[in-house]
């Protein structure tokens, strides 16, 4: 019996993790929903996926209803979808809402590297508190958390309010997962293009 060298050990680990990345990568595309048809389909969609997130934003954080209302604009995404082996990404698409009206609608990628494996759901919300911020946003070509503005994301303290300081900034971002609010994440490096719809 002839024992591997380690060359062919790290042939065959390569290999082994191809094929597993290309196995999650299958697994992820069975579970996808498909898009409906046309683009007032995918706006309607994506509309009622966003009222369901708001709705659960509301009952996450008290204060969040209140500061929906005083902000100048509003991007809900509802549906954030990352899948990841070694090399990860994620993708969802969302609307931009003024005075509780669409104004657009946007997507959002971001990608991350690391041994990590998997896949998840989460919702962003993303506050422009500021008639500044949401011209800024609104009138850039392809916008991205961290370079073009900060996005200072929501914590819930002990007391169960929103962190004082987070408050005070122009823009707030909510993100949630299936358990509530997810505490100490960051958004930088999110990047936000408009789409045709």
């Amino acid at each position: 019996m002839t024992i591997p060298s380690i060359k062919q050990f790290r042939s065959g680990l390569a290999w082994l993790s191809f094929a597993l990345a290309v196995l999650s990568l299958a697994a992820c595309t069975t579970t996808v929903p498909q898009k409906p048809g046309t683009p007032a389909e995918q706006r309607q969609e994506i509309n009622l996926r966003s009222d369901a997130a708001l709705e659960r934003l509301y009952t996450t954080a008290n204060e969040a209803r209140d500061l929906v209302q005083r902000a100048a604009g509003v991007l809900v995404f509802p549906r954030v979808l990352s899948a990841s082996f070694v090399v990860g990404g994620e993708h969802g698409e969302g609307v931009l809402r003024v005075n509780g009206q669409p104004q657009g609608y946007y997507s959002t990628t971001s990608g991350s590297i690391g041994f990590q494996a998997g896949a998840q759901s989460k919702a962003i919300v993303i506050l422009f508190m500021t008639p500044e911020a949401l011209d800024h946003f609104r009138n850039s070509n392809g916008w991205t958390a961290g370079a073009d503005a900060t996005v200072a994301v929501a914590n819930i303290g002990a007391n169960g309010r929103i962190d004082s300081n987070t408050l005070r900034e122009p823009i707030i971002g909510f993100v949630m997962t299936n358990a509530g609010l997810v505490a100490g994440v960051s958004l930088n490096g999110t990047k936000i293009e408009k789409l045709p719809l």
